[in-house]
């Protein structure tokens, strides 16, 4: 069933640990919520429904947060293509704080946020993997248990997706195991006063402030 829209301002994330990983940080930082938070179900839906959404007669705002994945200069490419061709006056490379602008005639805001932090490639769980606490125990225990799988070719998770399967083996190790990335989140397994943290926060405020 699908979750009801109530704003004309939206930020359109890749799945369902994006999104409630947004939820919970808005939460932590008392960020105004005055957007749906909309689970496009996958990068290619989500930039299928970029555009649409940009057609919009009613809408305001449009925030996007897209895993760069291998290729995060790919990844803004297609994205600031789809902005230039609807008018939009872009950079050539993304900034490191994050993509806000408006655009120069209907004023319609955009944000664009490539985790993890618009500057290496990766996804969603490198960004939670700079949020671990520093010198923190059990990371460099999680790591090697990884690499000694990797070693000996057991591995059933592909190296491109090395980061989640580190994250969810050093969620299974915390007080309560293998809790979801959001919820991780609201019970402080997590630090989010993280530089990183913090620049993501600052990006959502100055996209979705009216």
């Amino acid at each position: 069933m699908a979750t009801e829209e109530l704003y004309n301002k939206k930020l359109l994330v890749e799945g369902n640990d994006d999104k409630h990983v947004f939820l919970a940080l808005c939460q932590q930082y008392n960020v105004f919520e005055n957007f749906d938070v909309v689970d496009c179900k996958g990068a290619n839906f989500l930039l299928r429904q970029f555009p649409e959404r940009l057609r919009q007669s009613d809408i305001e705002t449009i925030g996007v947060v897209i895993d760069a994945d291998t290729d995060l200069n790919a990844k803004w490419q297609g994205i600031s293509a789809t902005l230039t061709l609807s008018g939009f006056i872009v950079p050539a490379y993304i900034p490191a704080n994050g993509l806000t602008l408006a655009h120069p005639l209907s004023g319609i805001k955009i944000g664009v946020w490539i985790m993890p932090n618009n500057n290496v490639n990766g996804m969603l769980e490198d960004f939670m993997r700079f949020l671990i606490p520093e010198n923190d125990a059990l990371l460099p225990i999680a790591n090697d248990a990884l690499a000694g799988i990797e070693n000996r070719n057991f591995n059933k998770y592909s190296l491109a997706h090395r980061s989640k399967a580190l994250i969810h083996t050093w969620l299974a190790w915390q007080e309560e195991a293998g809790k979801p990335l959001g919820q991780s989140i609201t019970m402080r397994y997590f630090n989010t006063d993280n530089e990183t943290c913090l620049k993501l926060i600052n990006w959502l405020n100055d996209t979705f402030s009216d």
